[in-house]
């Protein structure tokens, strides 16, 4: 079908045929959280057998709780299916369940390479574990899962705007003593209109002094000049969403000049309300101006996705040819923190994975 050469829209493609081409595609998840990837099965046996108390336990009625389902579009409802999934964090066996899981759940999506963020304080302040003893366990259960499973996985960490800058000090300490292999980058995520990205100037340089790569959230919750404000203050590689760059031609230079990539999740920027009706998604315009976007899940236990349907959600309800998924492919393989000697193997793989589709491999493979 001509739809496979990445050229043709998919008007008369049947949803399901649009499906497969999305799930048997090689991916690369570049945004990723570990707190609202939590299967909901795995919610409920938690509770039950460390005594959590929840507002109901069965499986589909918990999920209103912890999932958007009807909610209206709003940040703050988003954000809000945190309060509950937080009390989950209660032993290392379970975080380390629960990191296992999340990687099974991204192979069996066809992942082969995915950054996972993850936020110490979070799994860390229910049992008031130490932070560096999370990271730990984190690292510890991604390293296992990824051979495991098959998907080759590297850690973010990532440090919360509302607390104080001495624990985002802490934070980069741990994250500069576990630079390897798994860990690769710190991010900055939270509330962007109280907690502007130059009050971790300090951090943050210090971390890129360091070795570690640098994303910062921006552009989701407040416009353009928040993502002006990641990357001047930052200097953020990667942009998590930043669709609102659109607003302001200057900063889409800027993101140009320095080749940033921005790290798109289309469901999720409907359900916060960042983004208005899927035809007028940022991700069409930002594609077609140059500017390095990919597709990305946010919190698919949360969001009720994965990222197949995020490549669907694209193509079917945005607007995006195949051809242009093709090409987000090759923005992420640049654009991911795997360590240097494990690129050419990235690279291989994606291509190698994209040769069932006509055209696919020319496009991935095409200078900029």
């Amino acid at each position: 079908m001509n739809f496979l050469a990445g050229e043709t829209r998919p008007d008369h493609v049947p949803g399901e045929y649009l499906a497969k081409w999305a799930q048997d595609l090689p991916k690369i998840s570049l945004h990723r959280h570990l707190e609202g990837s939590l299967r909901l099965r795995t919610l409920a046996e938690i509770a039950s057998e460390y005594h959590i108390t929840l507002p109901v336990y069965e499986v589909e009625a918990l999920r209103p709780y912890v999932q958007i389902t009807s909610d209206p579009p709003n940040f703050h409802n988003y954000i809000g299916k945190f309060s509950l999934l937080r009390h989950f964090y209660v032993s290392q066996e379970i975080i380390q369940r629960i990191v296992s899981e999340v990687i099974a759940d991204a192979a069996q999506d066809n992942v082969r390479y995915m950054e996972l963020r993850f936020n110490p304080v979070a799994l860390s302040r229910i049992r008031n574990f130490a932070l560096s003893d999370a990271v730990d366990w984190v690292v510890a259960a991604a390293a296992k899962a990824q051979e495991t499973y098959h998907c080759r996985t590297c850690l973010i960490l990532q440090i919360p705007r509302e607390d104080p800058v001495a624990i985002a000090e802490e934070i980069v300490d741990i994250a500069i003593a576990h630079l390897g292999p798994q860990v690769r980058a710190i991010d900055l995520a939270g509330d962007e209109v109280h907690h502007p990205p130059q009050l971790f100037a300090v951090p943050f340089r210090r971390a890129k002094q360091a070795g570690l790569h640098i994303v910062g959230h921006a552009g989701e919750a407040m416009g353009a000049e928040s993502v002006r404000n990641a990357l001047t203050y930052l200097d953020a590689e990667r942009i998590g969403h930043g669709i609102r760059s659109i607003e302001d031609p200057a900063v889409l230079q800027m993101l140009r000049d320095r080749g940033t990539t921005l790290e798109v999740c289309p469901t999720s920027n409907f359900q916060t309300g960042a983004a208005p009706n899927p035809p007028d998604h940022p991700l069409y315009d930002l594609y077609h101006l140059g500017i390095r976007v990919t597709v990305n899940t946010d919190n698919p236990s949360i969001s009720a996705t994965s990222l197949s349907n995020e490549y669907v959600v694209s193509v079917r309800d945005i607007g995006l040819k195949p051809g242009a998924i093709y090409r987000t492919l090759r923005n992420a393989v640049d654009a991911a923190f795997i360590p240097d000697d494990e690129c050419d193997w990235l690279w291989d793989t994606i291509y190698d994975g994209l040769a069932p589709y006509p055209g696919a491999r020319e496009i991935f493979s095409a200078p900029r």
